[in-house]
């Protein structure tokens, strides 16, 4: 519901001043895929590499921003939903900071990924698939949640009780079965000097 009395405060240090300042273009880099596909391995391991590159950086892990933004949800349908909306709404602020923004969410259900990429327009979504077997991903699950999925314990939880809607078109695809994660950190890093968004 909007609230009349709020007003967009327009600021003079603005986004492109800040892209210049830094040296490159703002955007997000939005990792998804399955519990354990290495979503959050392979998004620090791209920050670490776009540091030393002298990028401007950060990373938005799931647990993490569960455990203060979004601690009031649950992991239902509407809440998984609701989860991503304010995700979209933080990153789009990050970008609007200059900032190049790590993304490590399961975010499972294609309608939401595709909100997030509306509200950033300007080509600012970049979706990257961590392509991982069910069996494979159960078999590297460092918390044992798949076990705790498949025993009762955990209501909801994705790939076992809650689908994973598969990217119809990510603009990067990562076979995270079978390349390490450097190798998987390479091909994001190929992908973003071809479009120009990051300069060796």
């Amino acid at each position: 519901m909007q609230n009349n009395n709020i007003i967009w405060h327009n600021a003079t240090v603005t986004r492109n001043r800040r892209e210049k300042q830094n040296g490159h273009r703002s955007y997000v880099v939005w990792l998804t895929g399955l519990p354990s596909s290495g979503k959050s391995t392979i998004a620090n391991a791209l920050e670490e590499k776009l540091h030393q590159m002298g990028c401007r950086t950060f990373v938005l892990d799931g647990d993490n921003v569960r455990h203060g933004l979004c601690s009031d949800l649950s992991f239902s349908r509407e809440h998984r939903s609701e989860n991503i909306r304010r995700i979209g709404e933080m990153v789009k602020l990050f970008l609007e900071a200059g900032i190049i923004a790590l993304t490590a969410f399961i975010s499972p259900f294609m309608a939401d990924r595709q909100k997030v990429r509306e509200l950033l327009k300007n080509n600012d979504f970049i979706e990257v698939y961590c392509k991982c077997p069910l069996e494979v991903c159960e078999s590297r699950d460092p918390k044992k949640n798949y076990h705790k999925a498949r025993t009762g314990l955990i209501k909801e939880f994705t790939g076992i009780s809650s689908p994973y809607e598969i990217p119809e078109d990510p603009e990067i695809e990562l076979d995270t079965e079978h390349l390490s994660v450097k190798e998987c950190t390479q091909e994001v890093i190929k992908y973003l000097i071809k479009q120009h968004l990051i300069f060796l």
